[in-house]
């Protein structure tokens, strides 16, 4: 069964403007399925050729210039990492022709493979990002960059299917991908663990060279259990018992598959006690469910990890929401020396707006408490000046809420 993917817009505008649109994505994301459909719905005869074919990968890296003269444009070229020797000769054919739209390339990593198609092809590229379901992908809804606006936000809360915390934890349990969505029989634990065996075997034994499979699952493990929290490498490379050089690389694969994002801080010289580690946030909070063990929705619920994988949950369809806009998510974060910190800071029209995240009905004031540590922006000279904009807590409301003139609580399920 096929869910419409809101990326779908995106793709289709990006295929009007270049001559070669890639989208990426983390494995079984849904990123093949997703272009077979366009090209089945599309006004022109588009081949597909899998790199994943034995045959045809030969084929690719032997004779690069007889592969693309094989597979004459339109055409989709999935799994473009294990080829990147035809990339030179996409690049003389797109020049040769001008057609727009006339290579559709995916791929499940970036890694170095991805960094040679922006290399090559730079001028000539769209690129897209793709990620797991969002859950407006999943109950049919509109998808929107998400915006503060109370006005829309009030609007959308009216439009979109309430949740309780209950059903909540059920969605972030089940997780992101395609198919346990698509097909709810699937177990959750047999489906990450296949998932699981599958990311370390294609992704990672075959194109990032990590020496000790068992012990990047420890790392990978550790991470799960840092979500939404700052990212220490130290404290990393202490408990995994590897050097700081390897968690750094091995980190940059994680986000380069899609599997985490490394949410910057957001720090300026009049915010004097601001500290620069990024915040992290699992992605797939089904997967970091599975590495870390909790069984069911109940049981992570009621755990020590719920508040977290509660924030990185809101965090990942916010992100979600500007990937699939085709725009660079414009997301940070704020922690000072004292601990302060502020969830999320969303920036954009010439403002920056205060999130919190929190996993309750009744967040109460001091959930907004720390929007005070912005006001020094405030004070700067005209010049420098940052404008803040209204704060917003996303939490567990049943219907947004004025906490004050200038704050605003938002049913998490919102977004």
């Amino acid at each position: 069964m096929y869910i419409q993917r809101a990326i779908e817009k995106t793709i289709l505008r990006m295929s009007e403007q270049f001559r070669v649109v890639l989208l990426t994505g983390p494995r079984q994301c849904g990123k093949t399925t997703l272009l077979k459909q366009l090209a089945a719905n599309g006004k022109t005869d588009r081949a597909y050729v899998t790199l994943d074919d034995l045959n045809e990968r030969a084929l690719a890296r032997r004779d690069p210039a007889l592969f693309i003269e094989t597979h004459r444009p339109p055409v989709f070229i999935d799994e473009i990492q294990y080829a990147p020797e035809i990339l030179s000769y996409i690049k003389i054919k797109v020049d040769q022709d001008d057609m727009r739209g006339a290579y559709w390339l995916s791929g499940s990593q970036m890694f170095q493979t991805m960094k040679g198609v922006t290399e090559t092809l730079a001028g000539r590229v769209g690129i897209a990002r793709m990620l797991g379901l969002a859950r407006s992908e999943t109950m049919g809804y509109d998808s929107a960059p998400f915006d503060t606006s109370y006005e829309q936000l009030r609007t959308r809360a009216q439009k979109v299917p309430p949740l309780n915390i209950h059903e909540l934890f059920e969605h972030i349990h089940r997780g992101s991908m395609p198919e346990l969505h698509a097909f709810p029989s699937i177990g959750t634990s047999e489906y990450y663990s296949s998932y699981l065996t599958t990311y370390l075997e294609r992704d990672i034994r075959d194109l990032s060279q990590v020496a000790d499979e068992t012990l990047f699952v420890q790392f990978l493990t550790a991470v799960a259990a840092r979500t939404s929290e700052p990212l220490v490498m130290e404290d990393l490379a202490r408990e995994i018992g590897v050097s700081n050089p390897t968690i750094k690389r091995w980190l940059s694969i994680l986000v380069t598959s899609g599997l985490v994002v490394l949410l910057p801080a957001y720090h300026k010289s009049v915010l004097k006690r601001a500290v620069k580690m990024p915040k992290l946030h699992f992605l797939d909070m089904g997967l970091a469910a599975y590495l870390l063990k909790w069984n069911s929705p109940e049981a992570l619920e009621s755990g020590a990890a719920a508040g977290r994988f509660f924030e990185s949950w809101v965090f990942s369809e916010i992100y979600k929401s500007y990937l699939n806009s085709g725009l660079e998510p414009p997301l940070f974060y704020y922690r000072d020396k004292q601990k302060n910190e502020i969830d999320l800071l969303i920036i954009g029209d010439g403002l920056l707006c205060p999130v919190e995240i929190k996993k309750t009905a009744t967040p109460g004031h001091n959930s907004v408490k720390n929007f005070k540590q912005l006001i020094p922006l405030e004070e700067l000279a005209q010049s420098q000046r940052v404008s803040i904009g209204k704060g917003t807590v996303l939490c567990m409301v049943s219907s947004p809420l004025p906490e004050s003139a200038e704050n605003w609580y938002i049913p998490a399920w919102v977004v």
